[in-house]
């Protein structure tokens, strides 16, 4: 590799990596509790709460409600407002459901009440103001809605470039150098440079992952849009040109679930949409259904139901773009693979935040010297020192 190469290298990994290594800190940072978030909503619930532990809340099992029932507490509880979404856990009979003041309400107008489906009772409330739901938020937007995940889309794609352009700086860096080596007892900044070129190269593939599936994750508006404008405008073509459902019309939830599981039999219901809604059209119950195994828990399949006679109208497969984005989410936070995935997920966070670190000491320490004589740093694995 010549020298003017290594130059435009350097200056692509140097340039992406300022710009976005504040960001990608505060990345990794709110994201270690995040890989954690069920253990931790586990830790501060209380599973007594539960009349029958062990079954979920979407099957048939005796003694659960009817879902007209549950759903009938949950607007008893909030006079005036509308059903937007009803959510299942297939492990125990908790259920949320998910009200607002009218069928397109922002999330900021909704309202999610947690019931136990064995007894009727109503267990909680979401709290949106929680320390989980504020990291969650700063990780997912900075609380600026589509620009701030846009933003933060484009962060992770200078993170890539910055991880590609490192992986292309190590190998002249490496060139006479035992993998692996590291230089504790030279000059601190041998020993970071060498600490950060070692993190960076054995935690590459990781980083690549978790920074590609991240900006997959920021997209999920235009994907959702992109789905309601092709695939779900197919699925109910027949009613284009009719006028919005009223709610006081909704059929019976119970008959539109039997429907649905006649469809789609041997999957789990995983949520309904309701009419109006983001994930529905305006006349149309959407179910939707997951697979039984970690990797197909994730991939959905929607059944739309008219809302009112309660019949089938349509069945279709996400296509890939959907499903790209289901399957980046567990992908990002390691959740698809129990607690060891997950810890394993967490130590190598905790590495990036050293690499990431490290480099801005790196260049804190040596900002004012010539691209050349960082070029000199590469080619000699480090032991040309650029001058300050």
């Amino acid at each position: 590799m010549t020298s003017s190469t290594i130059r435009a290298w350097y200056l692509i990994h140097k340039w992406t990596s300022l710009v976005c290594t504040m960001f990608l800190l505060m990345l990794c940072i709110t994201g270690l509790p995040l890989i954690f978030h069920d253990e931790i909503d586990r830790l501060a619930g209380d599973a007594s709460a539960y009349g029958q532990p062990g079954v979920g809340s979407s099957g048939n099992a005796p003694g659960l409600l009817p879902l007209d029932e549950m759903m009938r507490r949950a607007l008893a509880a909030r006079p005036g407002e509308v059903p937007l979404f009803m959510a299942f856990d297939n492990d125990q009979p908790a259920m949320t459901i998910t009200t607002g003041p009218r069928a397109d309400s922002p999330g900021a107008e909704m309202t999610m009440q947690v019931f136990d489906r064995s007894t009727g009772r109503k267990i909680g409330q979401e709290d949106e103001s929680g320390v989980m739901h504020f990291l969650l938020q700063l990780h997912t937007d900075m609380f600026l809605g589509l620009p701030g995940m846009l933003f933060l889309g484009a962060m992770g794609l200078l993170f890539t470039a910055s991880l590609v352009s490192g992986v292309v700086l190590y190998a002249p860096f490496m060139r006479k150098l035992a993998f692996g080596t590291l230089r504790t007892s030279r000059s601190s900044r041998l020993k970071w440079l060498d600490y950060h070129n070692l993190i960076g190269i054995v935690a590459f593939a990781w980083m690549t992952v978790v920074g590609v599936t991240g900006v997959i994750n920021t997209l999920e508006n235009p994907i959702n849009k992109l789905w309601q404008r092709n695939e779900l405008a197919a699925m109910t073509r027949e009613y284009a040109g009719k006028g919005a459902l009223a709610p006081s019309r909704y059929g019976s939830l119970d008959k539109a679930m039997a429907e649905a599981r006649r469809t789609l039999p041997g999957n789990n219901p995983q949520f309904i949409g309701f009419p109006g809604g983001s994930f529905s059209s305006k006349h149309h119950y959407a179910v939707f259904f997951q697979g039984d195994t970690p990797l197909t828990e994730h991939l959905l399949t929607p059944a739309l139901i008219d809302a009112e006679t309660g019949t089938f109208t349509a069945a279709r497969t996400m296509p890939w773009y959907n499903k790209s984005l289901s399957l980046s989410r567990p992908l990002h936070f390691g959740d698809y693979g129990g607690l060891p995935l997950k810890i394993l997920w967490a130590v190598l966070d905790l590495f990036t935040i050293v690499a990431l670190a490290s480099g801005i000491y790196l260049w804190l320490g040596k900002r004012r010297a010539s691209a050349s004589a960082h070029v000199r740093e590469v080619e000699s694995g480090g032991i040309v020192v650029p001058a300050a």
